[in-house]
């Protein structure tokens, strides 16, 4: 027991942490899903513009990898691999949620699910009270400008400019070569930019945060999960 207390779980290597999390240790799977919650949510919100509905996805997804998490090779970096797989949940949500809604009325046509507020759960921000006002009415700006961008775009550019993948990264994740990856993401920005004032750009950072008790109570749950696998 004490030599387990002194591992540094943060800095082991991911084929050692997926060994773990196969073996159901808990304290690797609360830092696999601690270190990724906040890039599969954004990942899969891109997909299903719902905050609700990325969560289940994302929380699914960490599930299906974990199960079969025996099987990973190293091949790409484990927040690759696993965010590979909350793409595919998301997008099998909504094709599903997409025959849902056809089944029951055809000419319905779905709207934007009202998630602006929901999404500033979890920031961070210090600041007087206008200041924070203001923030938050220029990150309600930008993820209303993103959640117009086309599909293909939006993934694309929710994956490099707001989480920070590479090129290379971002490639491998969406199964494209990085040409298209670098043709979207041109094309999502110049959409951007006739959107939204300039100086918007750089709050970028800021926008759909999921952190601290949002980040936590993923974890919990994926953890509470974890325990009831066989």
């Amino acid at each position: 027991m004490s030599a387990e207390r002194q591992i540094d779980y943060t800095v082991l290597p991911d084929l050692e942490l997926a060994a773990r999390v196969a073996a159901r240790d808990r304290q690797a799977v609360r830092v696999v899903t601690t270190r990724n919650n906040q890039r599969l949510f954004r990942a899969a919100w891109s997909i299903l513009r719902n905050r609700a509905e990325a969560e289940d996805a994302v929380q699914s997804a960490y599930l299906k990898g974990f199960a079969s998490i025996g099987g990973f090779t190293g091949a790409s970096s484990l927040s690759t691999w696993l965010t590979r797989i909350v793409i595919n949940e998301a997008l099998g949500k909504r094709r599903t949620d997409m025959r849902r809604r056809a089944r029951l009325d055809p000419e319905s046509v779905v709207h934007l699910d009202e998630y602006r507020s929901a999404m500033m759960r979890g920031s961070t921000g210090s600041g007087t009270p206008e200041q924070t006002l203001a923030r938050q009415e220029i990150r309600r700006m930008i993820e209303a400008a993103v959640s117009h961008l086309p599909d293909i775009y939006r993934l694309v550019f929710v994956l490099r400019d707001v989480e920070g993948l590479s090129v290379e990264e971002t490639s491998q994740v969406l199964g494209v070569v990085p040409a298209t990856v670098k043709t979207r993401l041109s094309r999502a920005r110049r959409m951007l930019r006739e959107a939204l004032a300039p100086e918007l750009e750089t709050s970028l950072k800021g926008s759909f945060p999921f952190a601290g008790a949002d980040c936590e109570a993923m974890t919990r749950r994926v953890l509470e999960a974890v325990d009831r696998m066989e």
